[in-house]
């Protein structure tokens, strides 16, 4: 057979010869494996050589069983001696040897291998032969660093590492990866991925989906998610965050045709950078946009007209309307409404005339506050105290006066040559987010220039 010799010699690596078939059967079971396999008797004649060792030195085994060691054909002259002994040396020694040499091919080539050595031994117990396995040790490293590089990975790696299997389910996870779902390691297991994300999910299963079928992307994603398990931001649903996504799909190295494992998902939260640039990206269109209005208003000569014209321009991506009072009395305030956007589809704010009748704020209203406080007021639907608070969100815009489906407002107060002159009320509709501290330093700033055109409208000779 191409792994033994039919000898006596043979005979000395076993108790009894194999039966019919057997022989042929051992042949076939050596042939199969992935590993070189080699053995000598004895006195270190080849008895056994398997296709994986004629592959890498390409000596057949016909050439290389009955061989005297591997003097003059497999290993130089020089060496032949020592690598000779330290094989044999396996009969007397326990357990595997491992030992590193440089064989030589057919052609003359050479080829550092990685060979472990055992003792065979007979039926009575003594040593018979050495069998040998030996691989290339250049692909040895490989599978060492290849599993070294997968250990590293899913425990001391800084990004998130995720194995998702075919049905779209987390198979394997990081240490890094647990913390970010807000779950230990095993609790994620096998479970959906919507049970872990909320918003961002159907997202991120297309992803997987896609390269589970298409391959690999050509670059990074940057998908917007939120962590069930993470904690509530006030005024409802949990953060989100920003994870910056490569895929690739893993099919298995064993069969002839690529058979889909799943997806390696490796993720890096970079909620903080992306947020950063957003913050300054809106910075610049703001000042722009402030910019724009100053320039505007310059043409106007009606200072009112020059009002609107600045909250025409503050509210491009701001809000959805805006609403502004004047102050006709403090104590109790009082406020009259002098220019709003229209309160059905969004429109420009123009003056409106209601005869000097005051609005009747409820007690607890955000305007009133606005002018009380000397300073900005922000409010959202179902979240504080106040009028109307018990009411549903639905009827939160109707109860303050406001326009119909309005869920976020911002009252900043109007102020110029230190006096109180009303209040600016910015509204946000449903789906949009609720004002924050930058949004009323912009606000401020807006209010500022309306001010000033209607401090000068009011000193206007009538």
């Amino acid at each position: 057979m191409s792994a033994s010799r039919r000898s006596g010699t043979t005979d000395e690596l076993g108790p009894e010869e194999p039966e019919p078939g057997g022989a042929e059967l051992l042949a076939a079971l050596l042939d199969g494996m992935d590993a070189a396999l080699c053995a000598l008797d004895a006195d270190g004649v080849v008895t056994h050589w398997n296709r994986e060792a004629e592959r890498i030195l390409g000596w057949s085994a016909a050439e290389a069983v009955g061989r005297q060691g591997f003097s003059g054909w497999a290993v130089r002259a020089a060496d032949a001696e020592e690598v000779q002994g330290r094989l044999l040396s396996a009969m007397d020694a326990p357990g595997r040897q491992v030992h590193e040499f440089a064989l030589v091919t057919k052609d003359g080539g050479r080829v550092l291998v990685r060979m472990q050595s055992a003792a065979v031994r007979g039926g009575d117990g003594k040593p018979a032969g050495v069998y040998c396995a030996f691989s290339e040790v250049h692909a040895q490293i490989d599978l060492e660093r290849s599993i070294a590089l997968s250990e590293a990975l899913f425990e001391h790696a800084s990004w998130g590492v995720v194995l998702v299997d075919a049905d779209l389910r987390p198979a394997v996870v990081n240490e890094h990866a647990a913390r970010a779902l807000g779950v230990g390691r095993t609790a994620v297991l096998g479970r959906p991925l919507a049970d872990l994300l909320g918003q961002g999910v159907e997202e991120l299963e297309s992803a997987l989906a896609h390269v589970l079928g298409e391959g690999s992307p050509p670059a990074p994603a940057e998908l917007w998610v939120s962590v069930r398990s993470a904690p509530d931001k006030e005024g409802g649903g949990s953060e989100r965050r920003c994870w910056r996504s490569g895929f690739v799909r893993l099919a298995s190295p064993l069969a002839e045709e690529p058979v889909p494992l799943g997806v390696g998902w490796l993720f890096l939260d970079v909620t903080e950078a992306k947020q950063t640039e957003q913050e300054a990206s809106q910075l610049r269109f703001r000042s722009q946009q402030l910019h724009r209005a100053a320039r505007a208003a310059a043409e106007c000569e009606d200072p009112t007209e020059a009002a609107t014209v600045h909250l025409d321009f503050a509210l491009a991506g701001f809000a959805d309307h805006a609403l502004v009072d004047l102050l006709a009395g403090e104590d109790p305030v009082r406020l009259v409404r002098v220019a709003a956007t229209p309160a059905g589809a969004p429109g420009p704010c123009l003056p409106v005339s209601k005869a000097g009748i005051p609005v009747r704020y409820p007690e607890g209203h955000p305007a009133p506050q606005c002018v009380a406080r000397v300073g900005s007021v922000r409010a959202s639907a179902g979240a504080g105290a106040g009028a109307g608070a018990g009411a549903g969100a639905a009827d939160w815009a109707s109860v303050r006066q406001w326009p119909e489906g309005s869920v976020h407002a911002l009252c900043a107060v109007l102020r110029s040559r230190g006096r109180t002159l009303g209040v600016v009320t910015f509204l946000r509709g449903p789906g949009r987010a609720a004002f924050e501290r930058p949004d009323a330093t912009y606000a401020e700033s807006v209010t500022a220039r309306v001010a000033a055109s209607l401090d000068l409208a009011q000193s206007a000779p009538r």
